[in-house]
């Protein structure tokens, strides 16, 4: 099932309606970081959050607000989700009214929409995925854990067998009881070997092995699915020492991600230094007047191959991802809005980079 664009797809989206604009505004303001701690705190995905331009926002709101992610691989920034301040426009439209419990008159409601759809599923693939195949932060993970045993081999006596794939049982309730979702991979006809690489290919992420060497010294060998590093654990306190290491690879892979961002988004001033960041697969936070129409000659002319840019230019140009609640710096009085062309006075830092 393709994750980013589809034809369809699932959405979790809400509608909200308030008496004051007031109420409502803070309730854009409540689901937008909602929808940032899904991503950062949950799929481990930092984002930026900021508001939408003119030309970028909900068509009829008043104002879109957004959380934007980065895929460094191929350098494009991905909406993540939106939290939409509709004011009035559309209980206008359509008479949506309430009465007012003070003076009894009939006014229109303020209006608010928000939601997120299942590409965000293609969002945490793309960012944390490897050549090995899915990397799942350990929040998100059906499974979190897989036990293999190792060293069943013809010389194994009946019994010993029997006692190693008794201790990955017993295991398994361990780590149940200790609330990790676990699977045991007990199938005889799977080498050691053939099962990491399903487990792998699959995105868990933390595999235990254990064979007769380990039960006799009382430790197992931990396998981290974002590194590939082992660690040796001892049974004495193991569930514990698990749910730590699942916890360790949940802040791995967002400072991973975080660095990734901030190495790939650069402040510039210039345009031909845009133009060049742009092909460097990078996002850009520069001035801009905010204008629907310089917004196309940014698009428009960064997509150009011409003199303008020491590099050939993209194909795609770049497109307003949204205007940082906190950008990289604050707008200078001497700053010109990042078009060539373009004498208006600049009015925020906006964020543009190549988008799905």
């Amino acid at each position: 099932m393709p994750f980013i664009r589809t034809r369809e797809f699932l959405w979790q989206e809400g509608h909200t309606a308030f008496a004051s604009s007031k109420e409502a505004e803070e309730e854009v303001a409540v689901m937008l970081g909602f929808y940032e701690k899904v991503y950062v705190d949950l799929l481990a995905i930092p984002v930026v959050k900021g508001r939408k331009t003119e030309k970028e926002k909900f068509a009829g709101g008043d104002y879109t607000t957004t959380v934007e992610a980065f895929i460094s691989a191929s350098g494009r920034a991905i909406q993540g989700a939106t939290s939409h301040h509709l004011g009035q426009n559309f209980s206008k439209m359509f008479e949506i009214v309430f009465e007012d419990p003070e003076t009894q008159e009939k006014k229109y409601v303020f209006q608010n929409s928000w939601g997120l759809t299942t590409r965000t599923i293609g969002v945490m693939i793309m960012v944390h995925a490897d050549d090995q195949g899915l990397v799942l932060p350990p929040r998100v993970a059906p499974t979190q854990v897989v036990i293999v045993p190792c060293g069943v081999t013809a010389s194994l006596s009946e019994n010993e067998k029997n006692k190693l794939l008794g201790m990955c049982r017993n295991l398994n309730v361990l780590f149940t009881e200790a609330g990790v979702r676990v699977e045991s991979d007990l199938r005889d006809n799977y080498s050691p070997g053939w099962k990491f690489n399903h487990w792998e290919l699959k995105g868990v992420p933390l595999r235990i092995e254990i064979g007769p060497k380990d039960m006799a010294n009382q430790q197992v060998v931990a396998v981290r699915r974002d590194t590939g590093i082992k660690i040796t654990l001892e049974m004495s306190g193991l569930a514990k020492s698990v749910i730590d290491l699942l916890n360790s690879i949940q802040a791995s892979m967002l400072q991973k991600a975080t660095n990734d961002l901030h190495e790939h988004m650069k402040v510039c001033t210039d345009w031909r230094d845009f133009c060049n960041q742009l092909e460097n697969k990078n996002i850009i936070q520069s001035p801009f007047c905010g204008r629907v129409g310089c917004e196309d000659k940014i698009k428009n002319d960064s997509a150009k191959t011409d003199t303008e840019c020491d590099v050939q230019a993209p194909s795609m140009g770049a497109k307003s991802l949204c205007i940082p609640f906190e950008p990289l710096r604050p707008l200078s009085p001497n700053d010109k809005c990042i078009h060539p062309e373009c004498n208006t006075k600049p009015q925020f830092i906006t964020l543009f980079g190549r988008s799905y």
